[in-house]
This record gives C-alpha cells, sequence and structure tokens, in this order.
C-alpha cells in the first residue's frame, strides 16, 4: 500500500512540470489547449487566441496580444496555485504517514515482547492470567492484552545472558530469586547446631558434646527472594523481600518430616531519587555491615561461607532500619535508625532469699509447707509474651532508644573503604532495697502435733527508703555505648580481592558473629557495658571464571568486668569445674516434654558446676571453595566446601586451691553445600 501511494505521489510530481512547460515556452497552439482545458467559456478563448496569431506579426503591441498575454498570466498563476495546493497535500499525506510508521513500530515492538520465544521452565503455571493462545504463545493480535505479562526486565530475549526473566505487572517489573540448597555440616564436637554455628556456645571440655561429634545435612538455607521496580520520572522505587528456613516452630523437629518455618530474612522499601538521596526502611543489613559500593542494598560484602553465621569477626546485623543517604561521585555518606537490642551476662549479682508457709489439708489433715523465692535487684526485660508476637522461649530487654548509626564510603576504581560509627543506650530497672522485708510467721511440722510451731523473722525496712517494701526506691538506669568501625577492600589485579575490617566500642559485642554479650551488672545493679572488638581479614581469590577460593581469619574479644566475684569474667569464680563432664538429668516426673524444647529423657545434659565459663575472645580460621559448574541464561548450579577451626578461650578462674585455671573449647567444622540459584 505504502509503495502504490508512493508511485502515484512520484507520477504527479513528473506530470505537472510537463503541464507547466508549454507556458513557459509561448508554444501558441498547445497554449490555446491549455487554455481551453482550464478556461469555462471555450469559445471566447478560441475567438481571442485566432486574433492573436492573425495580428502577431503586424503589430506587437496590439491590444489583442495584450489581451492573450494577460490570459497567460492568469493561467500560469492557476497552474501555481494549483502546484501549492498539491505541495501542501503531498506534506500533510508525507507527515501522517511517517506518524503511521510510528504506530506500526510501537506495535511491532510491543508484540515482539509478547511473542519472543523463550524457555518454558519460566512459562507461567496453567492457571496464569498472562494470555496465551491454543499454541502456547501470547496472542499477537493488537498490543499488550492484559495488566500482566512475562517478559525480561528490559525487553531482550528471555535467554540473553545476565538478562533475568521478569513479571510486569501494571507498570512494575517482580523480579524472582533465590537459590535451593542442599548441604552438611560435620563438626568434631557436638554442639546442638543445624548448619550454622553458635560460636559462643562451642562445648568446654566438660560439656558432653565435647566428647562425642556430630552431622546434620540440611536445606533449610534455601532461599526465596522477590524484587519489585517502579520508575517515575525522577525516582526509582524498589521494594525486596528475602526469606529462608532456618526458622523454627513449636512442633519442628527432625525426627521425620523436618518441618521448619519460613524466616524473614530482609522486607524493606526504597526510594533512590535521581539527584542521589536515598530513602530506605524496613527490615535490612545494619549500616555496619560492610558494602560493595557505596551504601547501596543487595551489594553486601558478606563472607562466602557455607556456614549462615559467617565468620568470626564479622561486623553485622539484620534489623529495622530507616536510612537515608546522598552519593557525592565516589563519595557517599548515610545515616540510619535501626532496632535496639541487649545481650547480658552476669555471675554473681546479690540476691534475696524471702521464706513464706503455708497448710495443706490432705484427708482432713493440715500439713505446714515451706516455700523460698529469690529476688534480683535488677531488670532488663522480660520474656517475649503471646499478645506482642514475640517469642515466648527469647528474651527482650526494654529499649530506651533505638541505635544510631552513621557511615561515610569512598569507591576509589581500585577498591572501596568505610568508616561508620555506631551509638547506644542501655537501660535497667533497679531495685536498691530488694534485701527488705516485712515482718514474716512462718509455721512449721515441728514433731506432728498442733498447734504446730512457729518462726517469727521481724522485718527489715530499707535503709534508703525506711520501708518494708522491697520495691520502693527503684529506679531507672541508663548508660551509652557505642564504638567506631572501618571496612576496607582493595582488588589487586583482575583475580584477588583483599579485606580489612574492624569495629571496637562498649556495648557492641551483639553486632559480631560470636554473638558475645554487650554488658553485665554492677553489684549495686546498674548496668556495666563491656569493652568488644572485632576484627576480620578476608582474602578471595578469582582463580577462574568457574572458580573461587576465599580465606578468612577473624577474632572477637569481650573485656573481663569485675567487682569481687560479681560481674563478667571474675578471676575469683570457680572455673575449674570447666572440665568435668557431669551426669545427665533425667526429666521431671510428669512432664516428659516430645518435642525436648526443654527436654526430655536421654536429651537434657548436665549442667557443668563450677563453671562460669565466660568467653574472653574466640578465633576462627576458615578456608573454602566455590566451583560453578554452569552459569548461564538457565541459572547457576554451583557446588562448595569449607573448613572451619575455632578456638573459644575464657577468661581465667580459680580451682579449689585457688590456683588460676583457664579452659578453653575447639571445634573443627567441615561443611559442604550444593546449589542451584535462580537466573
Amino acid at each position: 500500500m505504502r509503495a502504490f501511494v508512493a508511485y502515484l505521489l512520484a507520477l504527479g510530481l513528473v506530470a505537472m512540470p510537463a503541464m507547466a512547460a508549454p507556458g513557459a515556452t509561448g508554444d501558441k497552439d498547445k497554449d490555446n489547449t491549455a487554455a481551453k482545458s482550464s478556461s469555462t467559456d471555450a469559445s471566447d478563448k478560441d475567438t481571442s487566441a485566432k486574433a492573436s496569431k492573425s495580428d502577431a506579426t503586424s503589430d506587437p503591441a496590439t491590444p489583442g496580444k495584450t489581451a492573450a498575454s494577460s490570459s497567460l498570466e492568469t493561467e500560469l498563476q492557476q497552474l501555481r496555485d494549483l502546484l501549492e495546493t498539491q505541495s501542501k497535500q503531498i506534506q500533510i499525506q508525507n507527515e501522517q504517514m511517517r506518524e503511521q510508521q510510528e504506530r506500526m513500530e510501537a506495535m511491532e515492538a510491543e508484540l515482539k515482547v509478547a511473542t519472543t520465544p523463550r524457555d518454558t521452565s519460566y512459562a507461567p503455571a496453567p492457571d496464569s492470567r498472562v494470555p496465551k493462545t491454543a499454541g502456547g504463545s501470547a496472542p499477537a493480535t493488537g498490543p499488550r492484552l492484559s495488566d500482566i505479562y512475562i517478559g525480561t526486565a528490559d525487553g531482550q530475549a528471555a535467554d540473553a545472558e545476565n538478562n533475568p526473566i521478569a513479571i510486569h505487572f501494571k507498570g512494575i517489573t517482580l523480579t524472582p530469586g533465590g537459590f535451593l540448597a542442599a548441604e552438611t555440616v560435620f563438626r568434631n564436637k557436638a554442639d546442638a547446631s543445624d548448619i550454622n554455628t553458635g560460636f559462643n556456645q562451642i562445648p568446654l571440655p566438660g560439656n558432653s558434646g565435647s566428647q562425642t561429634t556430630e552431622f546434620n545435612g540440611t536445606a533449610r538455607q534455601s532461599q526465596l527472594t522477590l524484587k519489585a521496580e517502579g520508575k517515575l520520572a525522577s525516582v526509582k522505587l524498589t521494594g525486596y523481600v528475602e526469606t529462608d528456613f532456618l526458622g523454627t516452630g513449636i512442633s519442628s523437629n527432625n525426627n521425620q518430616t523436618n518441618s521448619y518455618v519460613l524466616r524473614l530474612r530482609q522486607g524493606w522499601g526504597q526510594a533512590k531519587f535521581d539527584n542521589g538521596f536515598t530513602i530506605t526502611g524496613g527490615q535490612m543489613w545494619s549500616l555496619a555491615t560492610e558494602t560493595k559500593k557505596g551504601v547501596d542494598n543487595l551489594t553486601e560484602a558478606r563472607p562466602t561461607t557455607i556456614d549462615p553465621q559467617y565468620n568470626v569477626g564479622f561486623s553485622w546485623a539484620r534489623q529495622y532500619g530507616l536510612r537515608i543517604s546522598k552519593n557525592f561521585g565516589i563519595l557517599t555518606l548515610a545515616a540510619s535508625v535501626e532496632d535496639a537490642a541487649t545481650t547480658l551476662t552476669v555471675h554473681g549479682n546479690p540476691t534475696s532469699t524471702i521464706p513464706a508457709s503455708s497448710t495443706v489439708t490432705v484427708n482432713g489433715v493440715a500439713i505446714p509447707t515451706l516455700s523460698t523465692t529469690v529476688f534480683n535487684n535488677f531488670l532488663v526485660g522480660a520474656p517475649g509474651l503471646t499478645q506482642g508476637l514475640l517469642n515466648q522461649t527469647a528474651t527482650y530487654a526494654y529499649e530506651k532508644t533505638p541505635d544510631f548509626l552513621v557511615k561515610a564510603t569512598l569507591d576509589p576504581k581500585f577498591g572501596h573503604f568505610e568508616v561508620y560509627g555506631i551509638v547506644s543506650t542501655f537501660r535497667d530497672r533497679v531495685f536498691p532495697c530488694f534485701a527488705a522485708n516485712g515482718a514474716i510467721t512462718i509455721t512449721l511440722a515441728g514433731d506432728g502435733t498442733t498447734p504446730f510451731p512457729t518462726v517469727a523473722i521481724p522485718a527489715n525496712p530499707c535503709a534508703l527508703t525506711g520501708s518494708t517494701n522491697a520495691a520502693s526506691g527503684a529506679f531507672n538506669s541508663s548508660s551509652t555505648g557505642g564504638g567506631i568501625g572501618a571496612n576496607g577492600r582493595v582488588s589487586l589485579g583482575k583475580h584477588l580481592d583483599v579485606g580489612i575490617h574492624a569495629l571496637g566500642g562498649d556495648g557492641v559485642g551483639r553486632y559480631g558473629s560470636a554473638g558475645l554479650p554487650d554488658s553485665t551488672a554492677r553489684p549495686d545493679g546498674t548496668m556495666a557495658l563491656l569493652r568488644n572488638y572485632q576484627a576480620l581479614g578476608t582474602l578471595e581469590f578469582h582463580a577462574t571464571p568457574q572458580l573461587d577460593i576465599y580465606a578468612y581469619v577473624g577474632g572477637e574479644y569481650a573485656s573481663r568486668w569485675m567487682d569481687g566475684k560479681e560481674g563478667y569474667g571474675s578471676n575469683l569464680r570457680r572455673n575449674d569445674g570447666c572440665a568435668v563432664e557431669t551426669l545427665p538429668l533425667a526429666a521431671p516426673a510428669g512432664t516428659i516434654n516430645t518435642t525436648a524444647v526443654l527436654g526430655s529423657n536421654g536429651f537434657i545434659p548436665g549442667p557443668l558446676s563450677n563453671c562460669d565459663g565466660d568467653t574472653r575472645n574466640i578465633l576462627e580460621g576458615t578456608l573454602g571453595f566455590w566451583y560453578r559448574f554452569y552459569n548461564g541464561p538457565k541459572g547457576r548450579f554451583q557446588f562448595g566446601g569449607q573448613y572451619s577451626y575455632v578456638q573459644r578461650n575464657t577468661w581465667s578462674g580459680v580451682n579449689a586451691a585457688g590456683d588460676g585455671v583457664g579452659p578453653h573449647g575447639l571445634d573443627n567444622m567441615v561443611f559442604t553445600s550444593v546449589r542451584y540459584y535462580l537466573p
């Protein structure tokens, strides 16, 4: 059709100059013919033409010739008007054809996305709302037929390298991701852990687990992710959710079904503006975690270990945060407000024991009973409550404020460098009158005759308040902690990345992989913050496009704080029992717990006596590799192996003779992993 229209236009352009040529050369016969074809009065034009012809040789300036010239000028003007009109019409037609061609190209491009052949492994389920023909492909009749269709994030073919398939839904792009894992761990010292390692519970020599090994196979580290992206005029909106199966339910066990629960790793939303500002909120990696570029989410520079607790010395957390950052080229500045938490370990703090008695009647016989209650002099928080949707087996501090973090990063061509700071507030409630009591009368059984003998305990008022109410005078005590950290990573050539990471401060133990405590308690009940240090050195060698080899060495430290025998790591407390194995406990009669949450017969290791075992430092060395058998448009299939050596050293105490004793625990661990990553 377009070729036919072009042919007609070309023919018209050739014919019009030919029609205009006779007037230009003065051919009278053709001039008369043209005049006849363009005049509405043919006879008048013939008479005028003949008169002009007969008078031409005698008098060039005769009136007849003047009339003929006027007629020719009129005809020429009419031809000019006609040409101008046709030229405008041609221009309009050309514009219309160009617009029609642009619309056709746009429709063809959109139709190409909808009908591009793709790997059938990405095809939607049979009940998907994606429109299909009987042949299985999207209909080609017109542009988009639905708000949902399967394509790629940039409109390329689905099997293009590094081009993940995506779901386009109402103007946003949804990209699924994650991996499926089959993993194992063998430890020559059992610490009752799955694929993740509890570094601060590496068994000491007296623990029965240190006399045996453990093996676990699991798929629980498999991850499912979904990223949603939408673009406005000057801002990119992103939402991201990431999950795995390392959560536990009350009925989770390894006996038959291995039914562990889905848990939230990350869930955040982000607005990234063209002017360099970015606002991110939700559960995500803490700003303390190293990144590979700026402070961008999803670029975290984590150790590539199989162990999901990573490596000792790595500083990190995944928690609620509200972060704002500004990019200035290679410099990025950021600040965040993040969820707070408190970890605490204390020994020897003072307590009070209050006796009470009551009489129980059994078959008409009154029997006096005696009971005691032990009270503490400080309170940090409480176990989780059902209505509060918290874990009832975990403890939660009554936090005063969130944690505040700031960071600056620099990204030259040869590496990435960071410096950051953390400010945390700690609080507990102190009960200075915990030893006060009112007068107490205790009824004793005696020889069984009545009336039963009694013992009177006099009142003991609080010296601070004069009250016998042990809770009188209670107050809240707060302290401020925090630390400073730095990360640096450089690339030596194309194959070797070298990194060093450090964090030090008061009350920052929970930010380390080893999970050392942040604080302890003084004898008066106020909190004392522990000095913590974390350090990690990393080597990552990219030997080939298929093979990566990594080596990490890290350590974490928690300081000693003591006031006599109270506090953390006191050298006056007994530690000689840390090397003496004890008998396992029997479950209390009538309360056998089949879920083993509290333990059942055969599943309750005996607690160590005369063993505080407060950790001074934990050291770990790791060597591992990842080999990718396939990495392409169908995803990634890889195998990894890891060996780790962990040493847990405790603060020295004393034995019965008063001699110094410093127990420690060791563990050797071997991990394997087979993973398939979604493209």
